[in-house]
């Protein structure tokens, strides 16, 4: 006759020492689960970049169109200016199209427009309709330039100073809140650098 208390012929089934192999999974599930979830709250806007205070990565990206030249790391130099990534099939870039064309109409420092994975005419119908804040406009056909950057998606804003170095990186369409807030104080910060 076999016990309660038995697992098969001859092995007796204690709490105590077998219990623990069954909590196993459970707890590396209930870890994991912890780790996305936090994971999950992080803005990834706000994520920091490797790059900041370092040279923006070397890139020479052609023209989007005739009009207007493209765009190289060199163009970069001499003065502060924003480089924002976009693409006509990004809807928060068509979210953010008003602001930035306001923000270029200002003056305060050239905005410079990198088109990534995009269709040149669609592109193009793009800025038609929104409007065109861009000094220059390079097209980034591979996405090297995009990866080079570390950007996450589009679009995405750099600041970048005199010398060409990245200073501030926005991961989140412009509003005109984080253009006062963030961006401005930040282009005259550099500006008043010598």
């Amino acid at each position: 006759m076999q016990r309660r208390d038995q697992v098969g012929p001859g092995k007796p089934f204690v709490w105590g020492r077998d219990r623990p192999f069954f909590l196993i999974p459970i707890a590396l599930f209930a870890c994991l689960f912890a780790v996305f979830g936090l994971g999950l709250t992080k803005n990834p806007a706000i994520l920091p970049s490797a790059l900041i205070d370092k040279p923006a990565p070397s890139f020479d990206l052609p023209a989007l169109s005739a009009d207007r030249p493209g765009l190289a790391r060199t163009d970069l130099l001499g003065h502060p200016s924003l480089v924002n990534f976009f693409a006509s099939w990004c809807e928060p870039c068509q979210q953010e199209a008003s602001v930035l064309a306001g923000f270029s109409a200002s003056g305060v420092v050239p905005i410079y427009g990198i088109d990534y994975k995009d269709n040149p005419t669609a592109a193009k119908k793009f800025l038609a309709t929104l409007g065109n804040p861009y000094t220059r406009i390079g097209v980034d056909v591979t996405g090297h330039t995009f990866v080079d950057f570390g950007a996450y998606g589009v679009p995405e804003t750099y600041i970048i100073d005199a010398k060409g170095a990245i200073r501030y990186r926005l991961a989140e369409p412009v509003t005109p809140e984080i253009l006062q807030t963030e961006i401005l104080p930040r282009l005259q910060a550099l500006q008043q650098q010598p």
